[in-house]
This record gives C-alpha cells, structure tokens and sequence, in this order.
C-alpha cells in the first residue's frame, strides 16, 4: 500500500522522507545525471519540497523506500510553469483541480519484476488520489522514453507541445484526464492494481 504524506514542514525531519530523497538522488542525480540540488551529498531537494507538496511513497516491509511520487499544485510555482513553460504548445494548464506530477521514482535497487510492480502500484495510487481529492487532471514532463510509456498505461494522455532537447535528454510536457473511468482504462492497459492506495494510508509527516 501507498502511503500519502502532505504538509511536511520540515521534510528532512521526517525518516520515510529521507529514505525518499536519498533514493531520488540515486536515480536522478547519480544514474540520470540531472543538475539539480542536492544537500549534504546525500539527499536531493529542490525548492518545490515545501509544506505544499504531496508526496506518494510505497515502503517495503522492513520500511526500505521502493517507490515514490511527488504531487504539486498548479496554482502555485510548478516545474512545468517555472522552468519548461516553452514545452506547452499553449500556457501550461492550471487549476484547483490540477496537479503536477513530479520525481517519479523508482529504487534503482528493486530487481525488475518488482520494480514493474511497485511502478503500477503508484500509477494506480496517482489515479485514485485523483479521484479522492477531487483532481480532474495531471500535468507533467518526462524524457522520451518514459514519456512515450505513459502514454501507453491505458488512460487518457496527450503531449501539451512537441518534444524538444534540454541540456541533452529530449523532453515532452503531457496532460492526463482523470474520471471515475480511468481506473477501468489502466486495468484494461494491464496497470492497474486495486487498492493501492487504500484511504487507511493517509499519513501526514510533521
């Protein structure tokens, strides 16, 4: 199960987050080489892990990080809006019923049949927290070739713009529609799992 973690204050503060961003700096920085910060050589934070962001994180059994994804609001300062407003053929969509999903991640440790599952796990977590809070849509951007595998999970996706090289790595902007049918769609795709998310797994990190 999904755990939800939302008005983190002081997000280092908190264990599962660290585990989260320790392994957001194995995959992001140390595997895909982004430029983004890091603190203390360890951790990778950005200034969008404020009180604002929500945060979707699947634990194992003994508390190691498998999985997590990063939930920010429209209406406020977003990647997509900030840094790569030209990847929208129009303005980047905005709203109270939007949100932008960020830091997709996935342990570089979990072995692959594990890691497809951990990685339907937050897909369908992603699409019921929609459907729960009231969310209509998701933007988000993603390099080629995750983007292109997005686009074939089953539910209604589209690219916002064409997809254009930076700082080396071809990146696309995209729009996903949620309603109360795309559950159904990601099942018909063979991604979704029941249940992922469960209601019982709020959890809100000091």
């Amino acid at each position: 199960m999904i755990t939800i973690a939302e008005r983190t204050a002081q997000p280092l503060a908190d264990d599962m987050l660290r585990a989260m961003f320790e392994a957001r700096k194995r995959v992001f920085v140390d595997l895909l080489k982004w430029n983004v910060p890091v603190i203390e050589n360890r951790y990778e934070v950005d200034q969008f892990d404020d009180p604002h962001a929500v945060y979707l994180i699947a634990v194992g059994d003994d508390g190691e990080h498998l999985g997590s994804a990063r939930l920010l609001e429209t209406l406020r300062p977003h990647i997509l809006d900030t840094l790569f407003a030209d990847l929208c053929a129009a303005h980047p969509p905005r709203g109270p019923d939007i949100l932008e999903i960020t830091r997709f991640c996935l342990d570089r440790r979990l072995p692959a049949a594990r890691r497809l599952t951990v990685r339907n796990t937050l897909v369908s977590a992603i699409a019921d927290y929609a459907l729960m809070r009231g969310v209509t849509g998701y933007t988000g951007i993603a390099e080629f070739g995750w983007l292109q595998q997005i686009l074939a999970f089953g539910w209604r996706c589209r690219p916002l713009g064409l997809p254009a090289v930076r700082d080396g790595r071809t990146l696309g902007a995209l729009w996903i529609d949620i309603g109360s049918d795309t559950p159904a769609l990601l099942a018909q795709g063979g991604v979704y799992i029941a249940d992922a998310l469960g209601f019982t797994g709020e959890r809100r990190a000091a």
